[in-house]
C-alpha cells in the first residue's frame, strides 16, 4: 500500500513472482467512473472508493476461502480503508511503501501511461494515514533490496 507513484505495482509484481503467488493489481478494479475522474486531475472521495473497496474486499474474501496467499497492491490510503480490506483477518497484512512527497512527485513527472497525474499526489498526501501496524519499508532503496527486505521482515 502506498500513494501514487510508491512502486506499488513494481514491488507487488516481483514479489509475486519471486513467491509464485499471483499478482491482483487493485487499480484494475476501481470503476470506469473513478479512473475518468482521476484521469481528470480531480480526486477520489470516500464514496467514489466505496466500490471498489467492495471489490477488493470481495476478491481477498475469495482468496482467504480458498487458502490462496496472493499479493494485491492498492494505496489503501486510510486505516478505515484498511480495516475494511483485512476484514479482521489476521492472514491479510500490509506491506506500507513509504517515500517522500518530493521523491514521489518527481517519479510520478517521469511516468508515461497511467492515468494517475503528478498533481493529485497532493490529495493522496492529504488522505494518507501512515500505518501503525504492518511493515514500513522506504522506497528509495533498489526494488531487489525492498523485496528481500519485505521477504524477510515477513518470513516469506
Amino acid at each position: 500500500m502506498g500513494v501514487s507513484g510508491s512502486g506499488k505495482t513494481t514491488i507487488g509484481k516481483r514479489l509475486a513472482e519471486e513467491l509464485g503467488w499471483p499478482y491482483y493489481e487493485g487499480d484494475d478494479y476501481h470503476p470506469i467512473a473513478n479512473i475518468q475522474k482521476m484521469s481528470q486531475g480531480m480526486p477520489l472521495t470516500d464514496e467514489d472508493r466505496g466500490p471498489w473497496l467492495a471489490a477488493l474486499r470481495k476478491l481477498i474474501q475469495d482468496l482467504l476461502q480458498k487458502n490462496q496467499s496472493a499479493i494485491l497492491s492498492c494505496s489503501a490510503l486510510k486505516q478505515s480503508y484498511r480495516d475494511r480490506l483485512q476484514g479482521g483477518s489476521k492472514d491479510v497484512r500490509f506491506v506500507y511503501l513509504r517515500g517522500s512527497y518530493e521523491f514521489l512527485r518527481q517519479r510520478l513527472r517521469e511516468r508515461q501511461g497511467h492515468y494517475m497525474k503528478a498533481s493529485l499526489l497532493a490529495s493522496q498526501f492529504a488522505t494518507l494515514e501512515e500505518p501503525e501496524d504492518g511493515l514500513t519499508v522506504d522506497i528509495a532503496q533498489d526494488p531487489t533490496l525492498i523485496v528481500a527486505q519485505i521477504r524477510h521482515a515477513l518470513n516469506l
